[in-house]
C-alpha cells in the first residue's frame, strides 16, 4: 500500500520538466513587457515635456508627461478583456505571442517617433497612440503569463512557480533603469535629452525576438487541454460576463490587495524620481540607481515570499506587506525632503522590496483561484488590469497633481500612499476565496 502512494506522489518528469518552462516563458515575456512599460515611465518623468511638450509651463509640462504614462493603463483592461476571451476560448499561447509582438513593436516605434518641434501637435498624439497600444498588450499578458505558470505549476509550489511573472518586473525595471543609466553615462544627460533616450527603446527589438524564440515550444497546460477547451466551447456567454457572474466580489478583492503593491513601486520609482530632481534639486541619477538597486533585490526577495507563503499563508503576506507600507510612507518622504541618502535608500527598501514584493509576490495564485478554470484568464485579467487604472497608472499623475495641490508639498502624497496599504491589509484580513488563500 505504502509504495502505490510513493508511486502517486512521485513527480512525473514530463509535468516538471512542463511546469519549469511554463516558468521560464512566463518570466522572460513579462521581463519584455515590464521592460518596455516601465522605460516608458522613466523617459516621460525626465524627458518627455520637453521633447513632446515644449510650449507649456514645467509643471503642466510634468502633468502632460505623467498622462501619457497614466493612458497605458486605461487600456489595460480593454487589453485583458480582449486576449482574455481568446485566450479562455483558443488557448493561453497563441495570445502571448501577440502581446509581446504589439508590445516590442509599439515600443520601437516610440523609439522612433519625431518629437513636437519636428511635426507639432501630431508627435504627443502619436506618442498617446503608441502607449495605449502599449498598455493594451501588457494587458493580456499578465493574465495568460500567469495562467501558464500556475496551471502548470505543482499543487503545492504555485506561488513559488508563477513568482518569475513578477520576478519579470523587477529585472525589466533593471533593465529599464539600466538602459536609461548607461546611454546617459556614454552620451551625456544633454545628448540623452535631445536625441540619444530613443536607443533604449529601440533596443526592445532584441528582447522581443528572445521571448519570441523561447515561447515558440511552449506547450497549453493539461488543465487546459483537457477540461477548459471542452466548456468553453459549450459556453453561450463570453467568459467575462461568467466571471462576473460567478464572483463579481473577487474583482473588487484584486483592485483591494494590488492596491499597496501599485502604489509604493510608482511612488518610489517614478514619482519620485520626478519630484526628487525637480522640486529638490537631486541628481536624477540616485533614483535610477535605486530602481536598479530595487529591481535586482526582487529577484531574489519576490521567489523567497513566494515560498513562504505556499507554507504559511498567502493572505498572510499581504496583511504583512501593507503594514509595513503603511508604516513606512511618511518616513519615505521625510527622508527624501531632508535629502538623506542613507534613510531613502532604507525606507526604499522597505516599501519597494518588503511591502511590494510581499504582496506582489502572491497575487498570481490568490486571483486565478477566485474564478473557474474557464474563464479565469478574463476574471483575473481584466480584474487585474482594472486595479492598474485604480491604483497605478496614474498613481504619478496623481501625486503631482496632489504636490501641486499643497503648495509643493508632499504629505497629501504621504497620506494617499498610507491609506492605499492599510486597505490592502484590511481587505487580505477579511476577504474569503481562493482555496488556498489562507
Amino acid at each position: 500500500m505504502s509504495q502505490i502512494a510513493n508511486v502517486a506522489n512521485t513527480p512525473n518528469p514530463d509535468d516538471e520538466r512542463r511546469a519549469k518552462k511554463a516558468a521560464l516563458s512566463s518570466f522572460v515575456g513579462a521581463v519584455v513587457d515590464w521592460y518596455d512599460f516601465l522605460l516608458y515611465g522613466l523617459v516621460a518623468a525626465l524627458v518627455f515635456k520637453s521633447q513632446f511638450f515644449p510650449n507649456v509651463s514645467p509643471q503642466m509640462g510634468t502633468l502632460a508627461a505623467f498622462a501619457t504614462f497614466g493612458v497605458g493603463f486605461l487600456f489595460r483592461p480593454l487589453g485583458g478583456l480582449v486576449f482574455g476571451h481568446f485566450g479562455d476560448k483558443l488557448g493561453r499561447k497563441k495570445m502571448l505571442f501577440l502581446t509581446v509582438f504589439l508590445m516590442g513593436g509599439a515600443t520601437v516605434l516610440i523609439g522612433l517617433l519625431p518629437n513636437f518641434e519636428q511635426i507639432g501637435w501630431l508627435a504627443p498624439v502619436l506618442l498617446v497612440i503608441l502607449r495605449a497600444i502599449q498598455g493594451f498588450a501588457v494587458g493580456g499578458e499578465w493574465g495568460g503569463a500567469t495562467l501558464m505558470a500556475v496551471e502548470n505549476a505543482p499543487k503545492h509550489k504555485k506561488a513559488f512557480y508563477s513568482s518569475g511573472v513578477q520576478v519579470g518586473y523587477g529585472v525589466g525595471l533593471m533593465l529599464a533603469a539600466g538602459s536609461v543609466s548607461l546611454v546617459t553615462l556614454i552620451f551625456g544627460k544633454d545628448a540623452f535629452t535631445e536625441w540619444a533616450w530613443r536607443i533604449p527603446f529601440i533596443a526592445s527589438v532584441l528582447l522581443v525576438g528572445l521571448a519570441m524564440y523561447i515561447r515558440k515550444d511552449q506547450d497549453e497546460s493539461v488543465e487546459f487541454t483537457e477540461k477548459v477547451q471542452k466548456q468553453a466551447k459549450a459556453l453561450k456567454i463570453p467568459p467575462i460576463i461568467h466571471a462576473v457572474k460567478e464572483n463579481p466580489k473577487g474583482f473588487f478583492y484584486i483592485i483591494a490587495l494590488r492596491l499597496a503593491e501599485l502604489l509604493t513601486m510608482y511612488l518610489v520609482t517614478t514619482f519620485a524620481l520626478n519630484y526628487s530632481t525637480e522640486h529638490l534639486g537631486m541628481d536624477s541619477q540616485i533614483f535610477l540607481n535605486i530602481a536598479l538597486m530595487v529591481g535586482a533585490i526582487s529577484c531574489i526577495s519576490i521567489p523567497f515570499f513566494a515560498y513562504m507563503a505556499d507554507k504559511f499563508g498567502r493572505k498572510r503576506m499581504c496583511v504583512i506587506g501593507g503594514i509595513i507600507g503603511a508604516v513606512c510612507a511618511f518616513p519615505f518622504f521625510i527622508a527624501l525632503e531632508n535629502g538623506s541618502l542613507f534613510w531613502i535608500v532604507v525606507f526604499s527598501i522597505l516599501l519597494a522590496n518588503l511591502a511590494h514584493d510581499m504582496v506582489v509576490s502572491v497575487h498570481q495564485p490568490i486571483f486565478t483561484e477566485l474564478f473557474g478554470a474557464e474563464h479565469r484568464y478574463s476574471g483575473a485579467g481584466v480584474g487585474y488590469q482594472l486595479a492598474s487604472i485604480v491604483g497605478g497608472g496614474f498613481t504619478p499623475f496623481i501625486a503631482a497633481f496632489l504636490t501641486t495641490l499643497n503648495g509643493g508639498s508632499w504629505t497629501y502624497v504621504a497620506i494617499y500612499l498610507t491609506v492605499g496599504c492599510i486597505l490592502t491589509a484590511v481587505v487580505a484580513s477579511v476577504m474569503k476565496g481562493g482555496q488556498n488563500s489562507h
